[in-house]
């Protein structure tokens, strides 16, 4: 069974039909999988902080079940236990979405299983999920490949959050999660939940770029990040393209290998609005 992570409101829909719908298309053999979304109200900080609804849940499950009949989907509204572990944080202003902070509630959740992998919804499979779901984290608390910036600009081996395998197992054990929050309620960090998981680490194990590939796309790349990217051409600037501007990534990139999975989130997408 593979587990997959996500987190987000009602806006984030399209990202994670994308990179669910990537990881069910590029397996080479059917394993079954659960993918379990983590979503809460939260309008006193903005009022699109919605949570994903019902509806969204079941019309992703049955995109994904066209493909891979035994997968399921499973949403939590986390929004009392927000309450309750990160209200008010020193953080929920940070320059990403407070929905980054929901990963660190996973341990919380007593249906969660011992081995999860979270990605961010900006995030597509190139290759078989199964390269990064088959690696042996037993003796770690998660696995994450190098952020491609921060490698260069803080230090060697520091990661990027946005694709952990966790060994929630371990996690628990170790209370990364339960020190993460505490450093999330009282410091403002510069990378919010992503520094406070770094600050929070027992013992981690270090992935190829591949893995979580930020910037490029190579024959050999198993997930492409959609994230901020630094353009030189034709003067230096920043780009915030993601997978599911399908012309725009066309347009930018010039990528043809995610069209059979791009056709399918436009046919996903054409047959909910027909629902309405």
């Amino acid at each position: 069974m593979i587990n997959l992570l996500y987190a987000g409101n009602v806006g984030v829909y399209d990202g994670i039909l994308t990179s669910t719908l990537s990881a069910v298309m590029r397996m080479e053999e059917r394993e079954p999988m659960t993918v379990y979304i983590l979503t809460m109200e939260l309008t006193r900080v903005d009022e699109r902080y919605v949570p994903l609804l019902e509806e969204q849940r079941v019309s992703l499950e049955e995109a994904l079940k066209a493909k891979n009949p035994d997968t399921r989907v499973k949403l939590f509204d986390v929004t009392n236990l927000y309450a309750r572990e990160l209200a008010y944080n020193a953080n929920e202003g940070c320059y990403c979405s407070p929905y980054t902070l929901l990963r660190l509630l996973a341990d919380l959740i007593p249906e969660i299983p011992d081995k999860l992998l979270y990605l961010d919804c900006d995030t597509m499979f190139n290759k078989n999920i199964s390269l990064l779901w088959n690696i042996d984290v037993s003796n770690y608390e998660y696995a994450a490949a190098r952020d491609h910036y921060g490698k260069f600009l803080l230090y060697p081996n520091y990661i990027n959050a946005g694709v952990l395998l966790f060994n929630m197992k371990r996690c628990r054990e170790t209370g990364i999660f339960e020190r993460a929050r505490e450093l999330i309620r009282k410091k403002k960090l510069l990378f919010a939940d992503q520094s406070a998981l770094i600050r929070s680490t027992t013992k981690r194990k270090l992935l190829s770029q591949r893995y979580n590939d930020q910037k490029f796309l190579y024959p050999g790349t198993v997930i492409r990040h959609f994230s901020k990217r630094l353009f030189y051409l034709p003067y230096p600037h920043v780009e915030n393209v993601k997978q599911w501007q399908v012309e725009r990534v066309r347009e930018v990139f010039g990528y043809t290998a995610f069209d059979d999975i791009w056709e399918e989130y436009l046919k996903a997408k054409r047959r909910a609005n027909d629902d309405k």
